[in-house]
């Protein structure tokens, strides 16, 4: 996992040094991160690099300690608001760098006013009649806002001081609100059933005798209640989220030809009847009379080769949401009215039972029970306007322990995509493709086909290699990396094997692949995380992101890069891997 690599600031000749030796002392200071004139939000920063190891090193005349045996280091040092100077000396060698701190929050313009880009709604945007519509704007505390909309006056207050940090602070523990200092969020909402084009909203503020006046860069308008719009998915997999930007939380993927009122827009995003919101490429417009809405009678099964498929004939492509937890699947079937009196599942070993209920006004929900503890994957598509759920039986086991098995190994990043750097300067990518391809190896020895998603230093995007994922349907998907951390965090003190997981059937192959590594090779725990990933998304088959390590780390990079560790580390994957699917898998002869 990479944060913001891909520099390095050298005083001096580097020497190349190759996978096949131990991390080696350079001649001279190098200092990998952070770049020269680097800015950040963190109240601190870290120093990954490495020196001549029989020397002291300090910075800002303060020597560093706690330097691995190959001379690395990575101290962390406070950072004011501001420009920041460093000097790194060793003997007669000096480096000097200079890293600013910028506020985290908003920043007010100079004189006071509203702060730039703040101002609701910067896109157009529709909503419905009768709709609560929010107005906000940011500017200094204190200050008296208003604004107008529709001919409606609206006093705006000021609401919480507090941001929440972003979703990386989770990974260093520092995930509480953050007080903010100085900008104040100021809102208020209002209703009409107006229609049609409501102008852009004027906002005025008066403060320390000055006022100012602005108006909103985009355009609020109402549907009417005639007005009824249906977005077809033409995407693959649509992805729908519970916002109108990338920002927001990723909901059930929307299988190609799903149709659904429009009851919203902002900007370049769609709002769908059912709640989720869509970007617009990812759709079309079709002809429609009504809110499209189906009925759903009987519901049959059938095993097609490793693939139970269960079948929900349908008038019309609905939106459909997932929820899984390790023992139970449940389908939701949006804009649907349930006529049903008979299922039928078929006794194929997967299935154990199907309960449905009914989910007033206009859901249908149906809970699968299996017959394993363990769920091996699942896909959704519409064949015509009947959804087909398709359900992965286990693998069916040979002689050796990972006979009969397909997995996928994705050693992580590649080609112009270095991802996390070592203190002497070594890519993460390099260290992903040895150790992948001795698991490679040792999967093979233990009975499994392994697929690659690269067997070179090729590039190849994480979307790709999911999609990838998807395409071959393995048995199971495992992404191979080594971690670093957000300049926030403490590279000197954090090390460990770590897992990320996205669904629910992924979980139980994270955490005993962690607590086998950690046990088996007496390495430390960085943790077991839910995190959202490209390559822990594919629902086909449990994949699970490994971080085996922190490639900041001065003395965890060592063993990272030692032939023998990971080798050994190569081996006693493979073996946690067997042993996990043997525990699961044997329900699937």
């Amino acid at each position: 996992m990479a944060w913001s690599w891909g520099w390095a600031a050298t005083l001096g000749m580097v020497a190349g040094v190759g996978m096949a030796e131990v991390a080696m002392a350079q001649s001279s200071i190098q200092v990998v991160y952070p770049p020269a004139n680097h800015q950040t939000t963190a109240a601190q920063i870290f120093f990954i690099g490495t020196a001549d190891p029989s020397q002291p090193m300090f910075i800002n005349g303060v020597p560093i300690d706690n330097r691995s045996p190959a001379g690395h280091f990575a101290p962390s040092l406070p950072l004011e608001l501001g420009p920041n100077q460093f000097t790194l000396t060793q003997g007669g060698q000096t480096l000097d760098l200079i890293i600013t701190r910028v506020p985290s929050g908003p920043t007010l313009p100079d004189p006071p006013g509203f702060v730039v880009d703040s101002l609701w709604p910067q896109v157009n945007v529709t909503r419905q009649p009768d709709e609560l519509i929010c107005l906000s704007a940011i500017g200094p505390a204190s200050a008296m806002v208003t604004a107008q909309l529709a001919n409606q006056p609206i006093t705006l207050l000021p609401q919480a001081t507090s941001q929440l940090p972003s979703n990386a602070a989770v990974l260093v523990d520092q995930n509480n609100p953050v007080d903010l200092d100085g900008p104040m969020v100021y809102r208020g909402c209002l209703t009409t059933d107006r229609t049609g084009n409501l102008g852009q909203p004027t906002y005025r503020l008066v403060y320390q005798g000055r006022t100012e006046t602005v108006s909103a860069p985009g355009q609020v308008s109402l549907l009417a209640s005639n007005q009824i719009e249906v977005a077809e998915v033409t995407a693959a997999a649509g992805v729908a989220r519970t916002g109108p930007s990338t920002d927001y939380s990723r909901l059930t993927p929307l299988p190609q030809g799903t149709r659904a009122q429009i009851t919203g827009r902002e900007g370049d995003w769609l709002r769908l009847d059912y709640g989720g919101w869509i970007r617009t490429s990812e759709t079309q417009l079709v002809p429609s009379g009504a809110p499209p809405h189906s009925l759903i009678r009987g519901i049959t099964s059938r095993q097609v080769g490793d693939w139970t498929e269960v079948s929900f004939p349908l008038q019309v492509p609905v939106p459909v949401s997932v929820y899984q937890t390790g023992e139970t699947f449940t389908l939701t079937l949006h804009n649907t009215t349930p006529q049903t009196d008979t299922i039928f599942v078929g006794n194929d070993g997967l299935i154990e039972r199907l309960d449905w209920q009914p989910i007033l006004p206009n859901q249908a929900e149906y809970t699968f029970h299996f017959a394993t503890d363990q769920q091996w994957g699942y896909n959704l598509r519409y064949e015509g306007t009947t959804l087909i759920l398709s359900l992965k039986h286990p693998p069916r086991l040979g002689r050796l322990p990972l006979q009969g098995t397909t997995i996928l190994i994705d050693p992580g990043h590649g080609g112009d995509e270095l991802g996390a750097r070592g203190p002497n300067g070594i890519p993460e990518k390099t260290v992903n493709l040895d150790v992948s391809l001795l698991l490679q190896a040792a999967l093979e020895r233990r009975g499994a086909t392994v697929i690659m998603t690269r067997t070179d230093d090729s590039t190849s995007g994480p979307n790709d290699r999911a999609a990838q994922i998807n395409r071959d349907q393995p048995t199971l998907a495992l992404s191979i990396h080594y971690n670093a951390l957000p300049d926030s965090g403490d590279a000197l003190n954090t090390a460990g094997i770590g897992m990320f997981w996205f669904h629910a059937q992924a979980h139980d192959l994270a955490q005993f692949l962690h607590d086998y590594l950690v046990t088996e090779l007496d390495r430390p725990s960085y943790g077991v995380f839910w995190n959202n990933l490209a390559l822990t998304r594919p629902h086909v088959a449990p994949s699970v992101l490994l971080e085996l390590g922190f490639m900041i780390n001065p003395t965890e990079f060592e063993w990272i890069v030692d032939p023998q560790a990971q080798a050994q580390l190569a081996e006693t994957m493979a073996d946690g891997v067997a042993e996990w699917v043997q525990r699961q898998g044997r329900t699937g002869q």
